[in-house]
């Protein structure tokens, strides 16, 4: 089978996001909502990019994050933890006035979760372009963008920016687009959903969700849909099925998911994504990097906090020798 080169390599420059960094606080009674009062474990460092970009340093030693956290200690948490790891926080801006975004989450009786978001009014909301974010961007060789970010205000005119200057510097986009039906009604977002497809090398949708985005109701049609776009590669995650590589000349890769007992699934899609963009742009296969990013996201979901369970590839490798059976 011809092997895809479709990201820029590692040694082009670091790997680099933009968006939300939060604390996660869970509640540790199953149910619905938050009342009555209930007992919580945390904070945990969370936010979709913050979790991605932890899990590549691990795996890439090179990557950054461009996100703002407010002057207080949940900030404090969030940027020593990705420092501790590797990331270059060198972007990451501290807002005086605003606190750090949250997030409260419940999980409920079938395993379903309530969530309680505090992220458009809070310092993740405000990400600001400066000289720290310009440098940043201009030695990045790979972006990855989360659909989260199109929702945060003044976000949108620096992913466009770095984008442009990315790829004009020979480097790749992936997109992870995490699209909720509704906003597909909005004319500007779908314009700007538009425009990432036009400079998507790598895709990463879960589920139907494909479906959604294309506005079509095969999975044959919307594959046809986005490769007209100028998209190379589509990785379409799907759970508890593993998941499965497409490509604009026909190849079609699938890995099977692996077997664990879930204990926390907040941030595996995350991890799931880090790991096969780190995977690529470091030339491995594409069986070995849909091996390694269902295990990396089966191993997140073990443990409690949606960052702790981030691994290196010794301890992937570990954790796929480990596992006996894949679903």
């Amino acid at each position: 089978m011809f092997v895809h080169h479709i990201l820029a390599p590692n040694a082009l420059g670091p790997t680099i996001t933009i968006g939300e960094i939060l604390v996660e606080i869970m509640a540790t009674e199953v149910g619905e909502g938050f009342a009555p009062p209930l007992t919580f474990t945390g904070p945990y460092p969370s936010g979709a990019p913050a979790i991605f970009i932890d899990q590549c340093v691990k795996l890439t030693k090179n990557a950054g994050i461009i996100g703002t956290v407010g002057n207080d200690a949940f900030g404090q948490i969030n940027v020593k933890r990705l420092e501790k790891d590797g990331v270059d926080i060198s972007a990451i801006s501290i807002d005086d006035s605003l606190p750090t975004g949250s997030a409260f989450v419940r999980y409920r009786e079938d395993g379903e979760r309530d969530f309680v978001f505090n992220i458009v009014a809070s310092a993740a909301g405000k990400i600001v372009r400066n000289k720290e974010t310009d440098t940043l961007i201009s030695k990045a060789g790979h972006m990855h963008i989360m659909g989260t970010l199109l929702a945060i205000p003044g976000a949108w005119e620096m992913a466009e920016y770095a984008v442009n200057v990315i790829k004009k510097n020979g480097g790749t986009l992936s997109f992870d687009p995490n699209i909720r039906k509704e906003l597909t009604a909005d004319s500007v977002f779908t314009q700007r959903l538009t425009y990432l497809l036009s400079q998507t090398d790598l895709l990463l949708p879960s589920g139907e969700e494909i479906l959604t985005i294309t506005n079509t109701s095969s999975l044959t049609d919307a594959i046809k849909n986005i490769f007209s776009l100028g998209v190379s590669e589509v990785v379409l995650k799907q759970g508890r099925e593993g998941a499965t590589s497409y490509h604009r000349n026909g190849d079609i890769v699938s890995e099977k998911a692996f077997e664990i007992e879930e204990i926390d699934p907040t941030g595996a899609g995350d991890c799931f994504g880090a790991t096969y963009v780190s995977c690529r742009r470091l030339g491995m296969t594409l069986n070995d990097s849909l091996t390694l990013a269902n295990a990396a996201g089966a191993r997140n979901v073990q443990f409690t906090g949606p960052m702790e369970g981030t691994a290196t590839l010794d301890e992937l490798q570990t954790f796929i020798q480990n596992v006996s059976r894949k679903i």
